[in-house]
């Protein structure tokens, strides 16, 4: 069955607020707290030295200063890495931040979030026993606990293994055939899917069976509406003040 009493919102900002700030940053998640959300999403991923920090690409080319594979710098080198400019001037000189740093944050805005497991090329054991150790230890049992996600199955269940009071989603890019099998054995509490997939008929499935539901990336305030009306409970947006206008 699926794990119990996760509260779900109704607009979670994508990568923070990506429309305006530079995606998985700490001014990105800023700005959505201004936006007025209450929960982010954003990826995780490990340096080359096994530190924890926030990008979601396999590539550093799109959203900052330098290119080639993440996976192949140190967490030393990929901080001196200018991750804002990309985006707008006003960004210059953002970081990529370490995983704790976006914890910290989080704790002192009240902000609840989705981390997406994210890993580089071969690394998703690595990746998601280095940081499910680190939401373990660093974010505070007074807080609610956050949502774990994944497209990649092999996290999930290491997820489910060795950080089982940890709710779980289930990332899905397609409709498989076999989404309610793998929900099951992953345990999970909500499946999160594409819009482009989304339709009332598989809304309305994934809901009967017990499921929270999320839609994953929602910037037109019409579609969110239709989502919600359809029994969704909430969607991932790089809009939030847009989206909670829509749907509040």
């Amino acid at each position: 069955m699926p794990i119990p009493s996760l509260s779900l919102p109704r607009v979670i900002g994508h990568r923070g607020a990506a429309e305006a700030a530079p995606e998985n940053t700490l001014a990105s998640f800023r700005e959505a707290k201004r936006q007025g959300a209450t929960w982010v999403e954003f990826d995780a991923k490990l340096s080359a030295d096994n530190r924890a920090f926030l990008l979601h690409d396999d590539n550093l080319d799109r959203t900052s200063n330098a290119k080639g594979p993440a996976r192949a710098l140190t967490y030393d080198e990929l901080r001196l890495l200018d991750s804002g400019s990309w985006k707008a001037t006003a960004f210059a000189g953002e970081k990529m931040p370490l995983l704790a740093e976006a914890l910290k944050l989080f704790a002192q805005e009240d902000l609840q979030f989705n981390l997406e497991l994210k890993p580089c090329p071969g690394r998703a054991r690595d990746t998601a026993t280095v940081i499910l150790d680190e939401l373990k230890h660093l974010w505070p049992a007074t807080k609610p606990k956050p949502l774990v996600s994944s497209f990649v199955l092999e996290c999930l269940e290491i997820a489910r293994d060795q950080a089982p009071d940890f709710p779980r989603g289930l990332l899905l890019e397609e409709h498989p055939a076999n989404w309610l099998d793998l929900a099951r054995n992953l345990k999970v509490a909500t499946v999160n899917i594409w819009d482009r997939d989304a339709t009332a008929e598989w809304v309305a499935e994934i809901k009967a069976e017990g499921y929270g539901l999320l839609v994953y990336t929602v910037n037109d305030a019409a579609r969110a509406k239709q989502l919600i009306s359809w029994g969704v409970d909430g969607v991932f947006t790089d809009a939030p003040a847009r989206i909670l206008a829509a749907v509040a």
